[in-house]
C-alpha cells in the first residue's frame, strides 16, 4: 500500500476505535436520562381546617394535569424551566392521589408562573382568607407544585393555611 492509503486506514481505524470506546458511556448517559421521570412512591397528606382529609402512599410521576378551572397543562418539572427533563412533582402526586382515591381537587392555572395554584381539595376551598400550602418533607416548596422535583420516599403535604 502507498503511504497515503496507510495513513487513511490508520486514521479511520483510530476514529472508529474512539467511537466504539465512547459509545457505551453515551448509551449509559442516555438511559439514565430516560428514567428521570420514573415513578416514585411518596406519601400524600391533605390537612384541612378541621383535620386530616387524606393520607396515603401513592405511585406518581410528572404528567399533564387537568382541572375544571385551570384546564390541561404539563405538571412535570419542566414548568418554568425548573428542570431540563420531566420529573415527579407534588401537584402531579395530588392529581394521582385524587384520581385513584375518588376525590377531587381544583386549581387555577397561572401562565405567568407556568404552574397551578391549588384552590380546592375534597371540596375544601382556601377562599379569600386561606390557601393550600405545599411542603415536601416538612419544608415549604420554594417553587410551584409543578416545578419541584420529588424523590422516592418523600412526604408531600397540602395544608389549608389561613392568613
Amino acid at each position: 500500500m502507498r503511504p497515503t492509503l496507510l495513513r487513511r486506514a490508520a486514521v479511520t481505524t483510530a476514529a472508529l476505535s474512539l467511537a466504539l470506546t465512547a459509545a457505551p458511556a453515551v448509551a449509559q448517559a442516555e438511559s439514565a436520562a430516560a428514567f428521570t421521570n420514573a415513578p416514585v412512591r411518596v406519601t400524600v397528606t391533605v390537612q384541612g381546617p378541621d383535620g386530616l382529609l387524606f393520607q396515603k402512599k401513592i405511585l406518581t410521576w410528572g404528567h399533564d394535569v387537568t382541572t375544571a378551572t385551570g384546564g390541561t397543562h404539563k405538571c412535570d418539572g419542566t414548568n418554568g424551566n425548573a428542570h431540563p427533563t420531566k420529573v415527579p412533582t407534588p401537584t402531579a402526586a395530588l392529581d394521582h392521589a385524587a384520581k385513584r382515591n375518588g376525590f377531587t381537587w381544583d386549581g387555577t392555572w397561572y401562565a405567568s408562573f407556568d404552574d397551578y395554584s391549588v384552590d380546592t381539595v375534597k371540596d375544601v376551598s382556601g377562599g379569600g382568607s386561606a390557601y393550600w400550602s405545599i411542603a415536601v418533607n416538612g419544608t415549604p416548596t420554594p417553587v410551584g407544585g409543578c416545578q419541584f422535583e420529588m424523590e422516592n420516599g418523600d412526604q408531600v403535604s397540602f395544608t389549608w393555611t389561613s392568613f
